[in-house]
């Protein structure tokens, strides 16, 4: 069978060719030769000669890649064989997997035949349906891959790892608490995947195979440096992965095109190639000489174990399995775990796992080798192991962690002696250690134990879960002494959290070099807030309530998008909450009328102006801004960018693009006043899609890459809260059913946020407010449905916890969305009397203040405390004489519009004429009713200049 080569098919269908190669490993096809070109099939003669052929089953168990999860799913029979090799989109149903037997699942045939006449093409796409409905009934617990997580002990009070997102950073002791210090690479060095340390020297290996090691330049600063591998100066080496030697002396590493390397000295360096076993590759070391001195046990790609040693001939040996043992042989590429005189004085064990998710041992007894299987538990596939060693007078000598594809960790025990004499039961060896509440252990990724009775392993949602013996560990709890040999050791075991930094989405605070309990190198308690700092302590120890907030939700199930029900907003919040928007700070932002008009008001030398960019199609509002482009969304639900391109003004519709999307709904602010863009290679765009679901499009070099992040399987999305301004990496989202929820695009995971039952939110957006970028404190503030202020706040003391402003006075509630944050401590709000309400922080006290509207007239006559912050009364006079010429045209009330904030001193409100009102912050820091602004459509303008681009 020929495989498809153009690169532009494989692009857009993938699955089809991954099932092509997983049939070819399953089954014993004997196809006959064709002759075809590089992007044809010779499907017309292959599949007409063996519609009765009969295959040789190799597994009863079957899997799809699907792509817009990125995880496996697994399929339920019968399944249909598609091929989709045209750009129409036409699949061609080429063979079907079915059960043989109703009473037994386990059993099954596959049937290749050829279905090309038409009644049968008109009945694929009802079948096609049908098998999109059922995709996601079928998926199991298995997780995503972490391939970037690592962990590595440097001491007692250093651990260094390497997070989902590609950072590195520090967990560190300074003897009063754990504080977490960055060791990012530079940017242009991308994602690091692991760490190692060796001889005092610690290297970073990157996600691109590149290796780097840390110096220290004049001013003792750290910095990341590359060390390539000095082998041939013509040929660029690219390591996969690597494993450092059992007396941490050298390092050895895996290449990408299958070498095993050695770097035994760093300064200067020395590397030594050893080649690769004869008709194989090195796809994993499992074991650096921990056996033996000069003995490298490595895997290959195929699943076979090889042994290189130096000191013999041949250099390298294949182990081979006996022939009694047929099924489940193939082993997977990742380190493993070796033991010493576990069955005698000179025995060593070599502890394995297989691709099929089973335990097995490769023992030398005697100068004997054997293959023993230990298995697994039941329905658990296991997918990484730690060694776990113990003093030897506790019962069972040592244990295996074993973490499997569903989030948990089982502890193998295994008797020092040979067999189980010990133990009643096989089953009994197997302990279910689970997993921490609301997350799941990381996938893949094996644990480390640095200090007796206390592991930690990587978790899914890229935090950390420690697993200790009762009353020994915790996040609160340094390094503990060595536990006294003569005293037995708990068994029990329970589990804490511990938070990562912000770069995984999370919140641990980053060290400073500040004198306090958060120095990077020695803490000490602040002696002013000795109180607060000792109850954050017994907060921490009490059991990580800061978590308590976080509940794990799976997304929903992706399902086709005409069974998708498509959402009708009757508050129609898209025009309401993307009417204004603002390009460039201070100077312009534009207009999106009733009608369907945009406008853009510019400020050129001084004078403003209104300048109109039309479009065929009606637009609904403006969604973002990037880089000088804007995004909106126009009435068919096509997101549309304005940008310039050189002298030109033109028009790009993303939704046409290739699997574009259709969207109502977009992130309410893109970045404070006065903050200049972060740009990554990351920087992406979220959407509200018509059904409910959270689009992301990579906008970083004009990738215009879509992504669907589905929505949590509690609820439909109804809006974007706040969009990784109060928390990086971060989308924060309300639910159709005025729940809060948040996206982590790092992991891709949801979680539910704590929520009483009598609050609920309006499905408008809301408004971050963090006061200073060094600390993770602030909070989001919203609406709830009945028109009250509602505040979620964090601090690294209390973590979460909801506040509830009320309404700014009786008979009044808030409409629309929060307004703009300035200066971390003010917020600007719009009370269903048309007035602007400000909420502040006066020192540690929040207060209201009546803005009112540009013409207050007798409305607002009374002497109120707060009408200083707000009301300028020079200006109150000119706007009540203006609007008793053209009363019967204008209503100065402030409209329910999401108000904008035009600079750090100036915020934009839409008038329920349609004009515009600018509030300005004066020297002496007060608010004042600056100027009212015509707008094209109102009947209240006074005089307005338009221009009409081309």
């Amino acid at each position: 069978m020929a495989h498809v080569r153009d690169h532009h098919q494989q692009r857009f269908f993938p699955s089809f060719l991954i099932w092509v190669i997983i049939i070819q490993s399953l089954f014993l096809i004997k196809i006959p030769s064709c002759s075809c070109s590089s992007s044809s099939w010779c499907q017309h003669h292959h599949t007409h000669q063996h519609t009765n052929r009969k295959f040789e089953q190799k597994t009863t168990i079957f899997w799809e890649f699907e792509e817009e999860s990125k995880t496996w799913v697994r399929v339920k029979l019968p399944y249909d064989l598609l091929s989709c090799v045209n750009d129409n989109n036409n699949c061609t149903k080429v063979g079907i997997i079915e059960p043989i037997n109703e009473g037994n699942n386990d059993e099954t045939r596959i049937e290749l035949d050829q279905e090309q006449d038409s009644k049968e093409e008109d009945g694929h796409g009802e079948r096609k349906k049908k098998k999109m409905i059922k995709k996601d009934e079928r998926k199991i617990g298995v997780l995503a891959s972490r391939n970037r997580i690592s962990l590595i002990k440097m001491s007692d009070d250093s651990i260094w790892v390497t997070g989902v997102s590609g950072s590195i950073y520090e967990r560190f002791w300074n003897g009063l608490q754990w504080v977490v210090a960055p060791h990012e690479l530079h940017v242009q060095a991308g994602y690091a995947v692991s760490i190692f340390l060796v001889n005092h020297t610690v290297f970073a290996l990157s996600e691109a195979g590149i290796l780097y090691q840390i110096q220290l330049t004049e001013n003792s600063q750290p910095i990341w440096v590359e060390f390539a591998p000095i082998l041939d100066s013509s040929t660029t080496i690219q390591i996969k992965s690597g494993v450092t030697s059992h007396d941490k002396e050298r390092i050895y590493f895996c290449t990408q095109n299958g070498l095993l390397l050695e770097l035994s000295e760093s300064g200067p360096p020395r590397w030594v190639n050893h080649g690769k076993p004869p008709g194989a590759d090195v796809a994993a070391i499992v074991d650096a000489a921990a056996i033996r001195p000069q003995v490298i046990f490595t895997i290959s790609s195929s699943g076979d174990l090889y042994e290189f040693d130096r000191t013999s001939k041949p250099l390298w040996k294949k182990h081979i399995w006996s022939k009694e043992m047929t099924q489940d042989t193939a082993l997977t590429p990742l380190i493993g775990c070796t033991v010493h005189r576990r069955t005698g004085s000179h025995s060593d064990s070599l502890f394995l796992l297989t691709k099929g998710g089973n335990l097995v041992e490769r023992r030398l007894h005697q100068r004997k080798w054997k293959w023993v299987i230990h298995g697994s538990p039941r329905d658990e596939h296991l997918t990484s192991m730690t060694l776990v060693t113990l003093d030897e007078t506790y019962t069972h000598p040592f244990s295996l962690f074993l973490t499997t594809a569903s989030g948990s960790v089982f502890e193998y025990n295994i008797s020092k002696q040979q067999g189980y004499a010990q133990v009643k039961h096989v089953e009994e060896l197997w302990v279910n250690r689970m997993h921490p509440p609301h997350t799941k252990v990381a996938k893949g990724v094996a644990g480390l134990q640095y200090q007796v009775g206390r592991l930690l392993f990587p978790l899914d949602d890229g935090r950390l879960g420690e697993l200790h013996q009762s009353k020994t560990g915790g996040d609160g709890v340094g390094p503990t002494p060595p536990i006294n040999t003569r005293r037995r050791a708990s068994t029990k075991y329970t589990w804490s959290i511990i938070d990562a930094p912000e770069s995984e989405g999370w919140n641990a605070e980053y060290c400073t070099d500040d004198r306090g309990p958060l120095n990077c190198f020695a803490g000490v308690k602040d002696e002013l807030n000795d109180e607060e700092t000792t109850r954050s302590a017994s907060r921490r120890r009490a059991g990580n309530k800061v978590h308590e907030h976080y509940y794990l939700t799976s997304p929903a199930s992706s399902r086709s998008r005409s069974q998708e029900e498509t959402y009708t907003d009757p508050e129609n919040s898209v025009n309401k909450n993307f009417r204004l928007r603002v390009m460039h700070e201070g100077r312009s932002f534009f207009l999106v009328t009733e009608g369907g008009l945009l406008y853009e008001y510019l400020n050129i030398e001084n004078a403003w102006f209104w300048l109109q960019h039309e479009h065929p199609t009606a637009m609904k509002g403006a969604l973002g801004s990037y880089n000088g482009s804007l995004f909106l969304v126009d009435e068919n639900k096509d997101l549309i960018i304005r940008e310039r391109a050189g002298n030109e003004l033109t028009w790009i519709n993303c939704t046409g693009a290739k699997k574009g999307r259709q969207v109502i709904g977009g992130t309410p602010w893109d970045l404070p006043p006065g903050r200049s863009p972060k740009v990554t290679p990351e920087d992406s765009l979220f959407f509200v899609s018509k059904t409910g679901g959270l689009l992301q499009l990579t906008v970083a070099l004009r990738k215009l890459k879509w992504k669907d992040c589905r929505n949590p399987s509690d609820s439909k999305i109804a809006g974007i809260i706040d969009k990784e301004l109060f928390r990086e990496n971060i989308v924060f989202v309300v639910g159709r059913d005025g729940q809060l929820y948040q996206y982590n695009k790092v992991t891709g995971l949801w979680h539910r946020h704590y929520q009483s039952q009598h609050m609920v939110l309006s499905r408008h957006s809301g408004t971050a407010m963090r006061p200073s970028s060094q600390s993770l404190t602030g909070s989001l503030f919203m609406i709830s449905e009945d028109g009250r202020l509602i505040e979620y706040h964090w601090n690294p003391m209390d973590g979460w916890n909801w506040v509830e402003h009320g309404t700014p006075c009786l008979g009044v509630i808030l409409v629309g969305s929060t307004g703009p944050c300035i200066g971390g401590n003010q917020l600007f709000l719009i009370g269903s009397n048309g007035n602007v309400y400000l909420r502040y922080l006066d020192q540690v006290t929040w207060k209201w203040s009546d803005c009112g509207f540009p013409y207050i007239g007798n409305i607002v006559g009374e002497n109120r405390q707060e009408e200083k912050v707000c009301i300028d009364q020079e200006l109150r006079h000119k706007t009540h004489q203006e609007c008793k010429k053209e009363a019967d045209n204008c209503d100065p009330k402030v409209a329910p519009t999401r108000p904008i904030s035009l600079a750090e001193t100036s915020v934009i409100f839409e008038l329920r004429d349609g004009r515009l009102a600018e509030m300005q912050r004066t020297e002496d820091l007060q608010w004042v009713w600056w100027r009212t602004i015509g707008t094209p459509t109102s009947r209240c303008n006074v005089i307005y200049w338009t221009a009409v681009a081309s």
